[in-house]
C-alpha cells in the first residue's frame, strides 16, 4: 500500500547500540513504515581516564543523552511537515512504565531516567523501549514473524537478547524478559556482565570477533572477517565459529523447551552470514530437541532497519494512548 498524506505520520527513531546508534525520520501508517531519512554515528562512552565504574556510566548517558537530542534536531529539520514524536529504544535491562534504562553491561549505566533526560531537552513526545522488544516489535507487524503467535526474534549483535512472543502478546517482564545471552552455557568465559559461561560470552558478533582475535594474535574488523575465514577453511576461525553455533543452539533449546515459539528469527550482524549461521543451528537443534516443537529458524527480514521501525511504531503507539 502507498503512503498518503492521511494516513501517514513523521516520527524519529533513535536505536542506540553497543557499537553505533542508528536514526530516522520514518512515516508509519496503519500497516506500513518507511525511513524517509537516516543518520549513523558511534556510540560515544566515558573516556579511559574515568576510572570510576559509577562516574564512567554517568559520563556515558550524558553523551549518549547529548547524541540523541542531537540527532533528534537534526532528522527534525530535515523533515517535510511535521514531526510528531520521537521513540527511542536502548539496550540492556530497561523499564518501559518509567523510562528508565535500569542496566546495561555493554554501556555501562544503571538506573539512568533516559526518557526524562531527553525529554527535559524536546518539545515532542517522547517514547522509550528496549531494542530487542522494539525490533522483534517490527519483525512481528512487518517482517519475518508476520503472522505468528509464537516467535522468538534473536538479534546477535554486540549483545544477545530475545523478544518473546506468547500468545500474540510481547512479553516484557518489567523489563527483565528475554535476557537469554546471559543463561549459563557451561564455558569458562568471563561475560561483560560479570558472571561466567553466559552464551553472550562466545555467541555474540564482538564473541566471536574478539576470540579469534586473540587467538590469531591481531585485530580483526568484525565478525564478518571471522565468517569470511570460515569459508577459507581457517582452523581457528571454524573453532570459534562452532563454539559460537554450539551456544546459540543451547540458547535457542531453552526458548523452544520453555516457550514453543513457531519460529525463531535471528537477526543482527552475525545473522548476516546466511546458512553459514542457520545451517549449522537447524542441524544442531534438531540433534537436541527430544519431544518438542521444532521451530522454524528464519533469517530478519528487516536487517538494521528492525529497531528504528521498531521504535517508531514505539513512537506511534504512545501518541495513541494519549
Amino acid at each position: 500500500m502507498g503512503i498518503t498524506q492521511q494516513d501517514t505520520r513523521q516520527v524519529v527513531a533513535v536505536d542506540v547500540g553497543g557499537t553505533e546508534i542508528k536514526a530516522a525520520l520514518v512515516a508509519v501508517g496503519s500497516d506500513h513504515a518507511r525511513q524517509l531519512q537516516r543518520r549513523r554515528r558511534r556510540t560515544p562512552r566515558a573516556t579511559e581516564a574515568d576510572q570510576d565504574d559509577a562516574t564512567a556510566g554517568a559520563a556515558t548517558v550524558r553523551l549518549i543523552v547529548d547524541a540523541v537530542v542531537e540527532l533528534i534536531e537534526e532528522l527534525r529539520a530535515a523533515a517535510e511537515g511535521p514531526v510528531v514524536g520521537a521513540g527511542i529504544v536502548v539496550p540492556g535491562i530497561v523499564d518501559e512504565e518509567t523510562g528508565v534504562a535500569v542496566y546495561s553491561a555493554n554501556l555501562g549505566w544503571r538506573d539512568a531516567p533516559l526518557r526524562e533526560l531527553i525529554a527535559a531537552r524536546s518539545d515532542i513526545p517522547i517514547a522509550f523501549g528496549h531494542d530487542i522488544r522494539a525490533s522483534g516489535l517490527a519483525e512481528i507487524r512487518f517482517g519475518a514473524a508476520r503472522g505468528c503467535q509464537d516467535a522468538v526474534v534473536l538479534p546477535i549483535g554486540t549483545g544477545i537478547a530475545a523478544a518473546l512472543l506468547v500468545d500474540g502478546r510481547l512479553l516484557r517482564g518489567a523489563g527483565f524478559a528475554g535476557e537469554i545471552g546471559h543463561v549459563d552455557i557451561g564455558h569458562r568465559e568471563r561475560c561483560t556482565c560479570g558472571a561466567v559461561g553466559c552464551v553472550e560470552a562466545v555467541a555474540s558478533s564482538s564473541a566471536v570477533a574478539r576470540r579469534y582475535a586473540e587467538r590469531v594474535g591481531r585485530p580483526v574488523k568484525g565478525a564478518a572477517e571471522v565468517a569470511t575465514a570460515v569459508q577459507a577453511g581457517d582452523p581457528v576461525a571454524i573453532e570459534v565459529w562452532q563454539d559460537a553455533m554450539d551456544g546459540l543452539t543451547r540458547a535457542i533449546l531453552v526458548l523452544v523447551t520453555l516457550l514453543a515459539p513457531e519460529v525463531v528469527v535471528l537477526g543482527g550482524g552475525l545473522a548476516q552470514s546466511g546458512d553459514l549461521l542457520i545451517a549449522p543451528v537447524r542441524e544442531r537443534l534438531a540433534a537436541l530437541v527430544s519431544f518438542h516443537r521444532v521451530p522454524l529458524l528464519r533469517p530478519a527480514e528487516l536487517g538494521d532497519e528492525a529497531g528504528c521501525l521498531g521504535a517508531a511504531l514505539l513512537a506511534v503507539g504512545t501518541l495513541e494512548d494519549r
